[in-house]
């Protein structure tokens, strides 16, 4: 007698494949976030330091802006690696970029002279630049349109907050006698999370069904400036570009102007920056909010014009013979971190949202190298005209109002994609079909 055939597995049912999803979602939220805490972590060495950076190599303030000018040719890195990510695979390219980054951590530790110290920062730069743009395309691709908008905030949060954790240690290094070089020598001890993010991070499944049609192969990072996203691309690059001028030296010189222009302590500013940029870090989960309820770019309109008046309520004050200059500079340091991280998350969804599988990696790639371009004629400006306009923290909040006009071009010209799938807000259909 024939032994009866063995019965067919049941097929899954529906709530085993829900879990299955939610399960692959948060293991790769999980890795996608902590890869952007250690990337926060390192690229914020250089602009915390860069007191300590100024004594080693015998610069003053105009000199900082000219290494910080020199460092934004990072860009360049960044706009090659990103296409690459849309070439050959999220995965593969945000761990390749994160393997990276203790190199170019312990090479700018090692350095003592300046040219050395700038090449491995440009490196360093580059990759970050590069493995934070797969991270941000991941975080849209990987989750669904309700959690786009909040999924973007954990990635900003996570970024702050190893910035914060860099903005914790230095004034113990300092108070110790230790050279900021070991902080550095931390970044690279980063090495040791590589094994654990290689096994959970999970490649993208839009991009796999996308390179396995041929187009990622058969597009190029010009395509961006094809008719059909034109219009998005060129007013998003025009807003970058002036979004990082206005930005980039408060973001960079926020620490020197405390410490070196209004005389508070490093201790005293390392509280002020963790206590108030702490509670700015409450701009992520806000700005993801007013993203899902009112759009994206309202939300980037707001930010972006509240912004201005932060920096320069903390780069054109406290006032002479101010009782509370701690209590000033919180104020400002808090408004304005606020609005930058309310405007990061809405920005960030709507980039992702507004171009196509293929094109997404590269997008941001453009976005990195235009923002260099607009930080390098930021800190040339802060170089040039800071003798001459009575210091670099007035340069600083001039340069902070370009970003008004930049916020109002957005909202006219840019679509809003709050509530769309990824194919419909980046007309992945109509691209597919003419390339």
């Amino acid at each position: 007698m024939d032994d009866p055939a063995p019965s067919p597995s049941p097929p899954p049912n529906e709530e085993q494949i829900a879990a299955d999803s939610a399960a692959r979602e948060r293991v790769t939220v999980l890795a996608l976030v902590a890869m952007l805490f250690y990337q926060g972590f390192a690229v914020a060495i250089v602009s915390v330091a860069a007191p300590w950076i100024g004594t080693s190599f015998h610069l003053d303030g105009a000199g900082i802006a000219r290494l910080f000018a020199w460092i934004s040719l990072s860009a360049l890195g960044a706009l090659a690696l990103s296409r690459m990510i849309d070439r050959y695979g999220r995965r593969r390219m945000i761990l390749w970029c994160m393997a990276a980054i203790p190199v170019c951590s312990i090479g700018t530790a090692v350095s003592t002279k300046l040219i050395w110290f700038a090449v491995f920062q440009i490196g360093l730069y580059a990759v970050v630049g590069a493995a934070g743009s797969g991270c941000v395309v991941m975080l849209s691709e990987e989750l669904p349109i309700a959690r786009r908008a909040r999924g973007q905030s954990f990635g900003g949060l996570a970024a702050s907050v190893g910035a914060g954790l860099c903005v914790f240690l230095m004034p113990i290094f300092d108070a110790y006698g230790w050279s900021w070089r070991w902080m550095f020598v931390i970044s690279a001890a980063g090495i040791a999370m590589l094994p654990a993010m290689a096994r959970l991070l999970p490649e993208s499944g839009r991009w796999e069904v996308s390179d396995a049609s041929g187009i990622t192969s058969r597009t190029r990072f010009y395509d961006v400036f094809q008719p059909l996203y034109r219009k998005r691309s060129i007013t998003m690059i025009i807003c970058a570009l002036a979004a990082a001028i206005s930005t980039t030296g408060a973001n960079a010189f926020s620490y020197y102007h405390a410490v070196s222009v209004v005389g508070m302590s490093s201790a005293g500013t390392s509280a002020m920056t963790i206590v108030a940029g702490g509670l700015g870090l409450l701009g992520f989960p806000f700005g993801a909010w007013t993203a899902e309820r009112f759009g994206r770019v309202p939300t980037v309109v707001a930010f972006g014009i509240a912004i201005t008046a932060g920096h320069l309520w903390y780069f054109w004050g406290p006032p002479t013979h101010f009782a509370w200059p701690l209590m000033w500079l919180s104020a400002g340091f808090f408004w304005f971190n606020l609005c930058d991280n309310g405007g990061t998350v809405a920005s960030n969804v709507a980039a992702t949202e507004l171009f196509p599988t293929p094109l997404r990696g590269t997008m941001i790639g453009w976005f990195a190298l235009v923002s260099a371009i607009g930080a390098v004629i930021s800190n040339a400006a802060v170089a040039l005209l800071a003798n001459k306009m009575g210091g670099l923290s007035i340069v600083v909040g001039t340069l902070s109002i370009v970003g008004i006009p930049a916020a109002i071009l957005f909202g006219i010209m840019i679509d809003e994609t709050r509530g769309m799938s990824l194919e419909m807000a980046g007309k992945e259909e109509e691209f597919t079909s003419e390339n």
